[in-house]
């Protein structure tokens, strides 16, 4: 083969692997198969104490626990094994524990997963309540807007309500009640048990 020659073959080949390359740029991707974990967080804090507090500067909750991720694309936080305070409508305070939490950024909504214990800390006005439960949610009324859809004031604590359907167990001084789902306001005045209910009347506490 003559010099002329290879020099063709030589630029045949470099415009072939050119072409290949290019042809492997732009062909579809299939990505049904790769990794898609969690977004990046925004930050981690650990061995971290949370004081959440509501727009009118009352507290809300708060979460001590060895690890948290604040998600960057919606403002939610991710909890390991909290330890929290959450206060109810009539400004009680309950405690409990989680395996897991999640908050949504205003703090309106609150998951609890993974097993749930929660207690209400007695006081001179009202007694001590153990739940047991799993996968619970706490919601918060959010603010009222007006018209133009500004938030308005108010006094006083937003409504907080509690919803699981999981299997429920719920100590009070009277009774011990067990259900398959509960909804019910946190401060207990109002609570729905679901399905397969039991109640159990305790002696001489009535």
């Amino acid at each position: 083969m003559d010099r002329r020659s290879a020099l063709i073959v030589f630029v045949l080949a470099v415009l072939a692997a050119g072409l290949w390359m290019l042809n492997w740029a732009l062909r579809p991707r299939d990505l049904s198969n790769e990794f898609a974990g969690p977004p990046r967080s925004d930050y981690t804090l650990d061995n971290f104490t949370l004081d959440a507090l509501d727009e009118e500067g009352a507290h809300s909750f708060t979460v001590v626990a060895p690890r948290l991720a604040r998600r960057g694309d919606d403002g939610s936080i991710y909890v390991s094994t909290p330890n929290y305070e959450i206060t109810d409508n009539s400004a009680n305070t309950w405690k409990g524990t989680s395996d897991s939490a999640w908050v949504n950024q205003d703090g309106t909504i609150m998951k609890l997963e993974g097993k749930v214990a929660m207690h209400r800390v007695p006081t001179e006005k009202v007694d001590q309540i153990d739940l047991m439960t799993t996968d619970l949610t706490i919601t918060t009324d959010p603010k009222p807007k007006d018209a133009q859809g500004h938030s308005q004031a108010t006094k006083g604590h937003r409504d907080k309500r509690m919803e699981t359907a999981a299997q429920t167990t719920i100590y009070d001084p009277t009774n011990v009640s067990h259900s398959i789902g509960m909804k019910a306001d946190l401060d207990m005045k109002t609570v729905e048990l679901l399905h397969d209910v039991h109640i159990i009347s305790l002696p001489g506490k009535n």
